[in-house]
């Protein structure tokens, strides 16, 4: 049976997915496919629909740069209208016509006599000479395993895959965890419950939220004066940039911002018992950095309690808490996070030694720029490894790998890819390579408040290692994937991949 072959197969149709998808095209690529498991494109966006949903980036500056929006409603926008500006990139660039809805991606294996992924869907097979994967780290829900946990007869779920059909007015709740997600939630549910218990293992840092309505006359301006809209989108990556500093070289700056956050605190909890729960034993910024006007106020309410333990086990509907607490609950909101360090994606693609992507990061996640993996040939991840921002726009990390993801795409069509003077080539990843980059990458990493701060974050993988984020400005990472450098790679062609293994094997010895 002959397979469909396509010059690029993109995993997922989020922001990375959907820019992928962009910048194909704009370099004159419409020979691929974007591989979506969902039945609708957006990602993250799509995906978490709880109550209060809402970014933490302003919204010029978390979109993308080649398709301005002038009409963000607010300065920080909500879920539906980041979700509403995906759906209107793909139509106005003409992507979604590659989407291809419900297409979950079950495994991929790099053919090294081919020089092709072979690549199984939902809906059967296909061949690509790259592999684009954009699922992103916060797509598949971490949900911690809590003995009991099936022995609760109300209801369960994750806060990136709410139940809408539960109506939660009148009832006893409680969340698990106290960050990004939870600090939106609990405020937008607690007015309508009878009791909210909110489970805290560790406090997070809270700043206000300088949040507003974006006028009428404002979004006339964007409008008709386009340059406004992307001298405001400048100021605000220009006040980030800024900032990064305090978080990479110099933690004990952000003394100050501390003062900001345990003031922001005082003013909204008055209970001196409660305060001292919601004040972090760490340094701000450890974790990431969660802005809310409401939060603080929520827990201060007297439905509310704040349970300053994890849970540690159910039994039916009581909740036990590792500090022995015990408390009802009718439904159980896991606020807990997502497979960050340890992507499901990985475990799927087997490389050229029949590896998978998760055993070589046993130890740890590891990528030549964020984007190439040593043995996995023509595979580019969007949001890899050390690509994670901790005060910025993760859009900014992404069109630079799109960069970096054109360069790669027009090195193969000079080397002789489909259609050039060579025949079929592919790029892999020098283990020497790889390792230099994240060697000098950690070297960086080792004086950052996200590691020297003094908390446990899911930055941090299972074995303490920041795979995670990256140790500088964004304006630097675009300098160091502005290009492929071909002494990085080695440049493999048909007939060649038992010799190319061999010396790869050696070059990982040495």
């Amino acid at each position: 049976m002959t397979r469909e072959h396509v010059r690029v197969a993109v995993i997922g149709a989020g922001f990375g997915g959907l820019g992928a998808a962009v910048r194909l095209r704009r370099e004159g690529i419409t020979d691929f496919v974007v591989l979506e498991r969902a039945g609708a494109l957006g990602g993250t966006w799509r995906d978490n629909s709880y109550p209060g949903c809402a970014c933490d980036v302003p919204s010029h500056l978390y979109s993308f740069s080649f398709a301005p929006h002038a009409e963000w409603p607010r300065t920080f926008s909500g879920q539906e209208h980041i979700w509403d500006y995906l759906e209107q990139v793909a139509d106005i660039f003409g992507v979604r016509q590659h989407i291809r809805f419900d297409h979950e991606v079950r495994s991929i294996r790099w053919d090294d006599d081919e020089l092709h992924w072979e690549v199984d869907t939902a809906h059967g097979e296909l061949t690509a000479d790259v592999v684009v994967s954009a699922t992103g780290p916060l797509s598949d829900p971490k949900v911690p395993d809590i003995p009991g946990l099936d022995t609760f007869p109300g209801k369960v779920f994750h806060s990136a895959r709410w139940d809408h059909d539960v109506p939660l007015g009148g009832r006893r709740v409680a969340v698990v965890g106290t960050g990004a997600s939870a600090i939106q939630i609990v405020p937008s549910i607690q007015p309508e419950v009878s009791r909210l218990t909110v489970f805290q293992r560790t406090p997070p840092w809270v700043l206000p939220r300088v949040d507003r309505a974006i006028s009428a006359p404002e979004r006339w301006l964007h409008t008709r004066a386009p340059a406004t809209a992307k001298l405001r989108r400048g100021i605000l990556w220009g006040i980030r940039e800024l900032q990064v500093q305090a978080f990479t070289k110099h933690p004990g700056e952000l003394g100050f911002v501390e003062g900001l956050a345990k003031r922001h605190l005082g003013q909204a909890v008055k209970d001196p018992a409660l305060r001292r729960k919601l004040i972090p034993d760490y340094r701000i910024g450890c974790k990431r950095i969660l802005l809310s006007n409401d939060y603080y106020p929520a827990l201060a309410q007297p439905n509310v309690d704040v349970v300053a333990s994890g849970l540690r086990e159910v039994r039916g509907s009581t909740l036990v808490a590792a500090d022995g607490t015990e408390t009802e609950a009718d439904a159980l909101i896991f606020g807990t996070g997502f497979h960050v360090t340890d992507m499901p994606i990985a475990d799927r693609i087997k490389g050229r030694d029949g590896t998978t992507l998760a055993e070589t990061w046993g130890g740890g996640m590891e990528a030549l720029r964020g984007a190439s993996a040593a043995g996995f040939p023509n595979l580019l991840t969007i949001i890899g490894p050390n690509t994670g921002l901790g005060n910025s726009s993760m859009i900014l990390i992404i069109e630079a790998q799109l960069n970096y993801l054109a360069d790669f795409v027009r090195h193969l069509d000079r080397l002789g890819g489909p259609g050039g003077p060579g025949g079929r080539v592919a790029l892999d990843a020098r283990p020497s390579a790889v390792r230099d980059w994240n060697e000098r990458v950690q070297e960086r990493m080792k004086r950052t408040v996200w590691n020297t701060g003094g908390c446990d974050s899911w930055y941090l993988d299972a074995n303490g290692r920041n795979t995670t984020v990256w140790p500088g400005t964004t304006s630097e990472f675009r300098k160091v994937t502005r290009k492929v450098h071909m002494e990085e790679y080695e440049v493999l062609r048909p007939g060649s991949g038992k010799a190319a293994a061999a010396r790869r094997g050696a070059e990982a010895v040495r």
